[in-house]
């Protein structure tokens, strides 16, 4: 199952705040046991613009992210603002 998300740090969040909590953010869902990856990529361009993809095994492995402790922590900072996300699947010759 993968997960791409697009965050927009808010303006009136400190850039360099934001920056480290996403980076703890991140450094959190890659301990998750059902997560195998989780980068945030930054917009060139556009430093308050992120791009996360994230891997996780299965379903619940996804929806248990939510559940934990620095996924509430990182929400409820309210630092960001989720513009949009999407799952997707590896592209194979299966139908």
């Amino acid at each position: 199952l993968f997960i791409t998300a697009e965050l927009r740090i808010k303006a009136e969040s400190d850039l360099d705040t934001a920056i480290s909590a996403i980076q703890t953010f991140c450094e959190g869902m890659n301990s998750e046991p059902g997560c195998s990856m989780a980068v945030a990529l930054q917009d060139k361009d556009d430093p308050r613009r992120y791009i996360f993809w994230e891997r996780y095994n299965n379903q619940e492995a996804f929806e248990q992210h939510f559940n934990a402790e620095h996924t509430q922590t990182f929400i409820q900072s309210g630092l960001t603002d989720l513009v949009q996300a999407f799952e997707s699947k590896l592209l194979t010759g299966d139908k």
